[in-house]
């Protein structure tokens, strides 16, 4: 019993790491047109950013998001401000994102730098 505890802790940790191979799991595309009309916080750019909640959610920044939390607007917004997050989306600042996978598709990266280029309104 002293021996199964530990495995089963150190199982949990192994199985539920925030690493996915799958492109097609993480990034999903609804259809083949890039819409970059109309781009708003919660419609466009949430929707995009809720896919990294597994490592940069408020509960799991801290162990395995490198303290960078995305699940709110105004968590993004901190991203956004200080440069990282088009930094880290791109794959040329130093954490690139997301880790160990292939960048987003170019259509969500689009979809970001427009809402910030506009200013990163909280619509």
């Amino acid at each position: 019993m002293k021996i199964l505890i530990p495995c089963i802790i150190i199982l949990f940790f192994a199985l539920s790491g925030c690493y996915y191979d799958s492109q097609e799991f993480l990034y999903p595309q609804l259809n083949s047109a890039c819409d970059t009309t109309n781009i708003t916080f919660s419609g466009s750019v949430k929707p995009i950013l809720d896919l990294c909640l597994g490592c940069h959610s408020n509960s799991t920044a801290a162990s395995y998001g490198g303290n960078v939390k995305l699940e709110n607007y105004a968590d993004i917004k901190i991203t956004v401000d200080n440069n990282k997050l088009m930094a880290s989306i791109n794959q040329t600042g130093p954490k690139p994102m997301p880790k160990n996978s292939a960048k987003l598709p170019d259509c969500q990266i689009t979809i970001i730098r427009k809402w910030i280029e506009a200013g990163a309104p909280n619509n």
